[in-house]
């Protein structure tokens, strides 16, 4: 299959599925040059490509680098509520001929690798226990 532009490719899959705007698939295409950036340092077998679940977990370390704790309201902005939407962002983009598939890839790959919440918003939860810092007293 050759290769299409990704910005073409993404108007393409923004046609046929209209729940993710361009953005998500802006971001999705980065993340997946981080993903790849990071295995590759591990002298992978197969430069380039990553799994489903190799992607998800890259998505969010990069989300995570990216936006901090507001990454559940830039993800939901976008319609990303799930590893299982990762999927269906890859999936449309394959369809659309911006990126390609092994024989063993499925969209099942990226199904329940996390859950958002544990990964995105309970990292930033303050502590159990954890005492309130005290306020010093003003200056005079």
């Amino acid at each position: 299959m050759t290769k299409v532009p990704f910005e073409q490719s993404v108007a393409r899959a923004t046609a046929r599925d209209p729940r993710y705007p361009t953005d998500a698939y802006t971001f999705l295409r980065n993340a997946l040059d981080f993903t790849i950036g990071a295995v590759n340092k591990g002298g992978v077998k197969d430069p380039g490509h990553v799994t489903g679940p190799e992607l998800c977990q890259g998505v969010r370390k990069y989300a995570i680098e990216q936006f901090g704790p507001m990454v559940p309201t830039i993800l939901e902005t976008w319609g990303i509520g799930s590893t299982r939407d990762i999927g269906e962002l890859v999936y449309n983009l394959i369809s659309a001929g911006a990126f390609s598939k092994s024989n063993t890839d499925r969209i099942e790959d990226f199904d329940n690798v996390y859950e958002f919440r544990d990964v995105f918003v309970k990292p930033f939860l303050p502590a159990r226990g954890a005492k309130p810092a005290k306020k010093s007293a003003p200056r005079k």
